[in-house]
């Protein structure tokens, strides 16, 4: 099979949609909106369970398991980051073996295992340490979880891991899947669907840390865990109810295989030189984006091209040149688009620490103020975790209102498709979440403040910072989303997708760094135990912990501005277009620049 035909067979294969028997779809019977909504509705159930569990969890840690406040927030970003870093697992599955609803429906009950096992291992005393206040901790008083106990616990949380990352980039990649970008109008309805799942999102989050969290407070965790559970089956009814409707795209085999093949034969041609003349036999060879149409990326990772070089003339008596040789030109750009979007990729990595923060030390935080309201009254008390729901419960209005009207209007202004570009979704993202960490360090010092002088200021004071980091969320998360599904070549959506997610795990990974560093670093420097380093807020100094997060969005959104500039640098290579400042422009090859 010579190069051409080979290329021409994934985008053969990426055309084809079966339905649940494997047959051709037909366009008025499968996929589109009324496929989807079955997809949003594991969505909703899915984060609705995730999130009980998640945003809460450092209280049973805490609280119930009794680890240390830092070791506590450490078992918690760990435990979300494996989760996201999971997703490429789950997209690399769902891509080259068991497509997106298979994997979606196997990786379920993983997760339903785990919330079961997370139930009985809160219900059962011989499975805990004895109740103590961690009050009594420095004094030795508590007993912490280990040996078998530990082990129930942490086998439980990671099966809960394992289900949920997996399932996280193929619910997303499984519903825009109901939709053909390609057909007239299909861009928009895309883009309609990635707004619609953030919204299924953020329905779920608000029941979760509302309703579900609520009930952890007052009925215990076990109760809590329990309904996590069966949100849990719930999502899978819904996912399973639309199964005769769907739209399924199926695996292409493995993705890394092509890719490896890239750099094996650029590397084994290295010493090639690309033809230059256009009279040459094997002129063209080296720019595969002149056998694709305008291929953005085609004057980046240039040393690729060389895949492309045959080493011999070609004709009807000569063996092909073996895969790992010659590649198509279908592959070189696969391996150019997943390094173009590696820097993007990376500058979203300390808007995700920003969010292990809210999840973790401003629960506590929350938990060091008075949680009445009215504030001073006793009457009814706010489960600090439920302090994230305001921002979710603010984008369920926001969210339709971006989408009704915000899109339209910047059609209009900018004669893009949806609106608004993912790339400009992300840096409106990023530029406005320091502002989170400037109101929560604010918020700090002036709650410390107040405790020093024997007083509690009311919970809502910390409203500020979710607010600001939910509207920033709701650029940055959904941006990326669309950003990386648009960019995926064919046989590649899930796995793209799902970095999306591993970007999380690396913010709750840097997130844990970050703690264990500045505690190193302060407890020398400083003396005591650092500005961490108790479990007590009033003796640590969050206050400067989130300043210095600011500090690092700042820093990171302009990387972001210079990453963006580069990957949009024009196409064939120019800089025209970045150069002078165009923005929300659309690429010649379909796909929205910034």
């Amino acid at each position: 099979m010579d190069v051409e035909s080979r290329a021409a067979a994934p985008a053969a294969e990426a055309a084809l949609a079966v339905d649940w028997r494997g047959r051709p779809c037909r366009p008025h019977r499968h996929g589109g909106m009324r496929a989807a909504v079955f997809v949003l509705g594991i969505q909703a159930f899915e984060i609705m369970a995730i999130a009980a569990v998640g945003n809460n969890l450092i209280t049973y840690v805490f609280g119930e398991m009794h680890f240390p406040l830092s070791e506590a927030a450490n078992v918690v970003t760990n435990f979300v980051g494996t989760i996201f870093l999971l997703a490429l697992l789950g997209g690399f599955l769902s891509d080259s073996y068991l497509g997106c609803f298979w994997t979606i429906l196997t990786f379920g009950f993983v997760e339903l295992s785990g919330f079961i096992l997370l139930s009985l291992q809160a219900h059962l005393p011989q499975l805990k340490p004895p109740p103590c206040s961690m009050a009594a901790y420095t004094g030795g008083g508590c007993e912490k979880a280990r040996g078998f106990k530990s082990t129930v616990f942490f086998l439980a949380l990671y099966l809960v891991a394992l289900g949920s990352g997996c399932l996280k980039p193929n619910m997303i990649a499984h519903g825009a899947d109901q939709f053909d970008a390609a057909a007239p109008g299909g861009a928009g309805r895309l883009s309609t669907y990635f707004n619609s799942a953030y919204f299924s999102f953020c329905a779920g989050e608000l029941v979760a840390l509302t309703a579900l969290v609520w009930v952890q407070t007052h009925s215990g965790m076990d109760v809590g865990f329990g309904i996590s559970a069966a949100a849990m089956a719930a999502g899978l009814v819904s996912l399973g109810s639309g199964a005769a409707r769907y739209r399924n795209k199926p695996p292409q085999g493995s993705i890394f295989t092509p890719i490896a093949r890239v750099f094996v034969a650029a590397y084994s041609k290295r010493k090639q030189v690309c033809p230059s003349s256009s009279n040459s036999v094997n002129a063209g060879v080296c720019e595969p984006a002149r056998h694709a149409g305008n291929f953005r990326h085609n004057s980046k990772f240039r040393f690729l091209d060389k895949a492309c070089i045959p080493v011999a003339q070609q004709g009807p008596n000569t063996k092909p040149e073996s895969p790992w040789r010659l590649c198509t030109v279908a592959e070189v750009q696969q391996a150019k688009t997943l390094l173009a979007v590696t820097p993007i990729f990376a500058c979203t990595i300390v808007f995700n620490t920003v969010l292990a923060q809210l999840q973790t030390f401003s629960v506590q935080q929350g938990s060091a103020m008075d949680t009445a309201l009215p504030p001073g009254s006793g009457s009814f008390r706010i489960p600090p975790a439920s302090l994230q729901a305001i921002p979710y419960a603010m984008l369920l209005a926001l969210v339709p209102a971006y989408e009704l009207l915000l899109v339209p209007l910047m059609k209009r202004a900018t004669g893009t498709r949806s609106g608004i570009t993912p790339l400009q979704r992300i840096g409106v993202g990023l530029g406005t979440v320091a502002f989170s960490m400037v109101a929560a360090a604010d918020v700090e010092r002036r709650r410390r403040g107040a405790a020093a002088g024997g007083h509690r200021m009311s919970v809502l004071w910390i409203v500020p910072q979710f607010l600001v980091f939910g509207v920033s969320e709701m650029f940055t998360a959904v941006g990326l989303i669309e950003f990386f599904y648009k960019q995926a070549c064919a046989g590649m959506q899930a796995f793209l997708t799902a970095l999306t997610y591993c970007s999380y795990a690396f913010g709750f990974y840097l997130s844990s760094v970050l703690v264990s560093l500045v505690n190193r670093v302060t407890a020398r420097h400083g003396g005591g135990g650092g500005w961490l380093g108790d479990n007590d807020l009033n003796k640590d100094r969050l206050d400067l912990f989130y300043w210095m997060l600011a500090a690092l969005s700042v820093l990171n959104f302009f990387c972001f501005l210079l990453c963006a500039r580069w990957y949009n640098a024009g196409v064939d290579g120019s800089d025209a277009a970045a150069a002078s400042g165009q923005v929300a422009a659309e690429g010649v090859d379909g796909k929205e620049i910034i």
